[in-house]
């Protein structure tokens, strides 16, 4: 067995309250590596296709990587899949915090999930011990109480605890999965299908570390971190992600406004994370063996109560919840980003889908009558702290917003579907593809819907000073913001592998670490004789897995594309003049499928499956 891994896997039968050990074969580790790797692999072996994502049939995956466990910087994280209920499609996404490092303490790399509990229940899971446990006296309760009653029942205030609240349990599609109250597994709705298996939470317990090759390598990149990368990472330390200054983001033409419709937002700096440290005394913490300290914290009385215990709005949170909504408030903001934790439910989505009500209410296509007699106009603060608890506990209109943005406009109607934002029914983040043509590409292209995350930032490629950190993907010289031809599709691609490695390590993104300490990590603690190039084509591997899901499911080319809003340009601002063009975007998507191995209609060609060491994925295509 690898250094870095136990080599069990727990099997998890919720209808007959059975587990199983699965002990896969090293090559299966080498091959899939973790996280996303594992989540990619088992859904598309396992699962029978056009399931309901909230039924029985439906697996739901914990999936550590190697890493996951270990003293490095950015090793804190698991990555959490199923089939998605927002998107019908793959769904996968990533977490930090403490909880991951405990499961593979417990003795564990993943969890594979199957069934549905007859009444709820969680699991209590301990130096390789199973135990379900009754959780009907916390079905309904938001994270915080329920945190406190398991570690109680348990008799320990360090058991780690991953959980759904009311969002999950009342299958908001797009509910997350929360880890330590505010460390979420945001996308795709995981959390839906959590609370369709009646199950509220997994509490792990271990001191089962897994060994690694090399300590003395793993200590001196910890060494680094501190000496070296740690003062260039001060801004992060200080205020987090949205640290920047968000007035950059209108300047730009970043930031989504007012349903990313318009460009100019003269009250951001009321929601910028240094007026918040200044008025709300934002205070800041981390994730298991970081030194960044990145998370925000905030805490206040009136108007509301917000509880330090559930940390504070990152970048996401803030333009979701604040400018989207056309809200620049930050008491509402952070108000509303305490409800989503406690509640669990995204705050990309839940920001976007209100939004997108905004919209319509503006434009006189939903009123009062149809959201509860709410103002629902862009700037309520007081409304979106509403409609959030509305959608979580799915009361009057909220029901219908927490169908998600693609389902909620279909119910609505009456050309409700334009202003819908979203790709592939998943809504989408505050990054705008009118600025960052690639990134749009890849929101097209990507197999959860939707995601920043395994993207590109064009604008990192702008400058000859950050360009020589991609070089090693081959990525040799600048490209301009605009291009989005095959210099850029390329970069996109290879940009995008290299993030799945990170989802499948599983690695956090905002690390320091440059590609050959990623590869020198990975040799550290597997004892492999790894190389990029070895990383590279795992994560296209996983990339494809993910492909052929989705075709498996009925996707097809047509469902590869962008909403309408980002063919036209802002009302206002520095992209005011600026409109994806869609010509071009369809021509890119092409290249993108042939420079993957994919035929023209984006399905992986045969040869390219051997290529890739899984030609057992072909019968998936027929």
């Amino acid at each position: 067995m690898p250094y870095g891994y136990h080599g069990k896997i727990l099997r998890v039968d919720l209808s007959r309250e059975k587990t199983a050990l699965e002990t896969p074969e090293d090559i299966f580790y080498r091959r899939y590596l973790g996280g996303e790797g594992f989540v990619a692999y088992y859904l598309l072996k396992e699962l029978k296709q056009n399931i309901d994502p909230l039924s029985a049939e439906n697996l739901l995956i914990f999936a550590a990587g190697p890493l996951t466990g270990s003293t490095l910087s950015g090793s804190s994280r698991n990555s959490v899949g199923a089939k998605s209920p927002l998107t019908g499609g793959f769904g996968e996404s990533e977490v930090g915090g403490y909880w991951a490092a405990e499961l593979k303490k417990a003795g564990y790399d993943a969890i594979i999930i199957k069934g549905k509990a007859k009444d709820p229940v969680y699991l209590y899971v301990k130096d390789g011990q199973v135990e379900f446990r009754d959780a009907s006296k916390i079905w309904g309760k938001e994270t915080a109480d329920s945190l406190d009653e398991i570690q109680s029942e348990l008799e320990d205030k360090r058991v780690r605890v991953t959980q759904i609240g009311p969002g999950g349990e009342n299958l908001v599609r797009y509910a997350c999965i929360m880890s330590d109250l505010r460390n979420a597994a945001g996308r795709t709705g995981l959390g839906a299908v959590m609370g369709s298996k009646n199950l509220k939470a997994i509490a792990v317990k271990g001191s089962k570390r897994p060994k690694v090759a090399d300590k003395a390598k793993i200590q001196e990149l910890r060494k680094k971190m501190i000496e070296v990368y740690l003062k260039d990472l001060e801004h992060f330390s200080l205020l987090g992600t949205g640290g920047d200054r968000m007035e950059s983001f209108v300047w730009t033409g970043n930031l989504p406004i007012h349903n990313f419709r318009d460009g100019d937002f003269p009250n951001i700096e009321n929601i910028d994370p240094r007026t918040i440290k200044n008025t709300l005394g934002m205070k800041m913490e981390g994730c298991y063996a970081c030194p960044i300290r990145c998370k925000k914290v905030v805490e206040f009385k009136e108007p509301w109560e917000v509880l330090a215990k559930y940390g504070g709005p990152e970048y996401e949170s803030l333009g979701a919840l604040g400018s989207n909504c056309g809200v620049d408030d930050a008491k509402a903001v952070c108000k509303a980003n305490e409800l989503c934790n406690r509640y669990t439910i995204d705050v990309i989505s839940t920001g976007v889908t209100i939004g997108f009500a905004m919209e319509c209410f503006e434009a006189d296509i939903i009123t009062k009558t149809e959201t509860d007699g709410i103002e629902l106009t862009f700037g309520n603060g007081e409304a979106l702290v509403e409609m959030v608890e509305k959608i979580a506990k799915r009361e009057g209109f909220g029901n219908i917003l927490a169908e998600g943005v693609k389902r909620a406009a279909e119910e609505i109607g009456n050309g409700a579907e334009q202003l819908a934002v979203h790709v592939k029914g998943q809504e989408v983040p505050m990054h705008s593809p009118r600025l960052k043509r690639a990134l749009g590409l890849g929101y097209a292209v990507s197999p959860t819907g939707a995601d920043h995350m395994h993207n590109l930032n064009d604008q990192f490629l702008t400058n000859e000073g950050s360009i020589e950190r991609y070089a090693p993907i081959g990525i040799l010289e600048t490209i301009p913001l605009e291009d989005l031809g095959p210099k850029k599709v390329r970069a996109l691609m290879n940009q995008t592998n290299w993030r799945v490695v990170y989802n499948c390590l599983v690695m956090c993104m905002f690390q320091p670490w440059n590609h050959q300490e990623i590869v020198e990590m990975t040799r550290a603690v597997t004892g492999w004789n790894t190389s990029l190039f070895e990383l590279m084509k795992l994560g296209e591997r996983v990339t494809t897995m993910a492909r052929v899901f989705n075709l498996q499911e009925g996707f097809t080319k047509k469902d590869d594309t962008l909403p309408a809003r980002f063919y036209q340009p802002k009302t206002s601002g520095e992209l005011a003049h600026v409109a994806v063009d869609p010509v071009l975007l369809n021509i890119a998507r092409e290249n993108y499928y042939l420079m993957m191995g994919w035929d023209k209609n984006g399905v992986p060609m045969e040869e390219k499956l051997d290529e890739l060491d899984i030609g057992w994925v072909k019968s998936k295509l027929k």
